[in-house]
């Protein structure tokens, strides 16, 4: 159990960890929301609407591809020489990015060289944010106690929900402030341009934050064993490939379920159900706001009942829920339209809650910065990265939502089958740089050197 003194550092630490991860997901879903309302019409202008919305989510896909890329450098880096020089590395390209999205001219004005620029800062917001989650987590996971460490490793994640939420808040005042010309003309800029204000204090916070003392110790001690280590990616695939191919595995109902509730849902209230833009990013905005509260509270319940547990019953409540939720898309109603997308990620909660101290378990620290980027960022590419262009592709060619809803019930399937294969990993120590590899019958992990 922590000491005061040690409590009021956690603290600091989760706070300052969660408010980084809050710039860069404000950053990151800003292109996502954006992507679905203008982009389409001001760098992939075509005569069928559709088809822009689909090249706009192409550049977007493009993100997650290079975020895979950016997990292995700053996972590789983070465990060499620590995860907070990485940390503070991520928020400043990825503000920086963000910030040029916002001065770029559009195709009107310099033609296809337009859409070229957009899709290269989309890739440099994909590598940066690559590098933020693993570190983010690890960080918060390496200074708490492994009895409660489901709940502290939660609000990072919770910087998502909160990085949705305020770039969904500020795109829905201008949405609301500004008539739709104005908003296309010159309104979507001012988002991306306040990026630079939150990248300060973002910074200012981080740069604040003390070093993993598990990093260093484990550090220490390799340094005093004097061996030539190998590169911690190619130890992660050699040693804990089971690990990362459990947490891809997870990964993809729990990604896909996000992003189709999230993004997939901007597209089909105002381009299917002819609804206006302001009722998708309304209910957005409360369901993001309720997300942001039931996250780290998921995160509690698996510190009492394990991370299995509360995993399993959120990828197959969401399974359900997938197709409750076009039913209820389906009513045109602004507040029902609001239940199903809060209810949506309630249940996405329940997967996403425990998943921090879930994948930081599954690994050695030595490795552990590696591994978890690369099994988190690389099921990426194949769950967030292509489902709101799945999701429209289904709609387009059978227009109906159930395909849309069994190609959600097939990822969470996946994630059901990683999770029955995981070992329960609650209650494992981090400090001894190794593996967990089975279950106590107290409930806590046994890892073996």
């Amino acid at each position: 159990m922590p000491q005061p003194g040690q409590r009021r550092s956690l603290v600091r630490i989760v706070s300052a960890s969660m408010i980084g991860t809050t710039v860069e997901w404000y950053d990151f879903f800003l292109y996502t929301s954006a992507a679905a309302l203008v982009f389409n019409t001001l760098f992939f202008p075509t005569s069928d609407p559709l088809t822009g919305t689909l090249l706009a989510f192409t550049t977007y896909a493009i993100g997650f591809a290079a975020r895979p890329i950016g997990g292995l450098v700053f996972g590789h880096f983070g465990d060499r020489i620590g995860r907070k020089k990485l940390l503070v590395a991520s928020l400043l390209m990825m503000g920086g990015a963000t910030f040029l999205i916002g001065l770029l001219p559009t195709y009107a004005s310099i033609g296809v060289a337009a859409p070229i620029l957009l899709t290269l800062l989309r890739l440099v917001q994909g590598f940066a944010l690559g590098g933020e989650w693993g570190g983010a987590v690890l960080i918060v996971s390496e200074h708490g106690d492994a009895r409660r460490r489901g709940f502290w490793a939660s609000w990072p994640q919770a910087g998502v929900p909160a990085g949705n939420l305020l770039a969904t808040a500020v795109l829905a005042v201008l949405a609301a402030w500004q008539p739709a010309d104005a908003f296309e003309a010159w309104g979507w800029r001012i988002p991306f341009l306040l990026s630079a204000l939150l990248v300060v204090v973002g910074l200012w916070v981080r740069l604040a934050v003390a070093e993993s003392p598990v990093f260093l110790d484990a550090a220490r001690r390799a340094s005093e064993r004097g061996a030539d280590e190998r590169a911690p990616v190619v130890e992660v695939l050699r040693r804990s490939w089971r690990q990362v191919l459990i947490a891809m595995g997870a990964r993809m109902g729990e990604n896909v379920s996000y992003y189709v509730i999230t993004a997939f849902i901007l597209v089909y209230v105002t381009q299917t159900l002819g609804l206006e833009r302001s009722v998708a990013l309304n209910a957005v905005l409360v369901a993001s706001a309720v997300h942001l509260v039931v996250i780290p509270l998921w995160g509690l319940l698996s510190d009492v009942v394990g991370r299995r547990a509360v995993y399993l019953f959120g990828a197959v409540g969401m399974a359900v829920w997938s197709f409750v939720f076009f039913v209820l898309l389906d009513t045109r109603s602004a507040g029902v339209i609001m239940v199903a997308a809060t209810v949506g990620l309630v249940l996405h909660g329940a997967m996403y809650g425990p998943q921090a101290a879930f994948f930081s378990e599954l690994f050695g620290t030595r490795v552990r910065y590696s591994g978890a980027s690369i099994g988190y960022q690389l099921a990426s590419i194949g769950a967030g990265a292509v489902a709101p262009l799945i999701a429209v592709a289904l709609l387009a060619a059978w227009d109906s939502t159930v395909p849309v809803s069994l190609y959600v019930v097939g990822m969470c399937l996946l994630s059901v089958i990683a999770v029955l294969l995981a070992t329960e990993t609650r209650g494992a120590a981090l400090d001894d740089g190794d593996t967990v590899v089975a279950e106590l019958p107290s409930g806590k992990a046994r890892v073996t050197t």
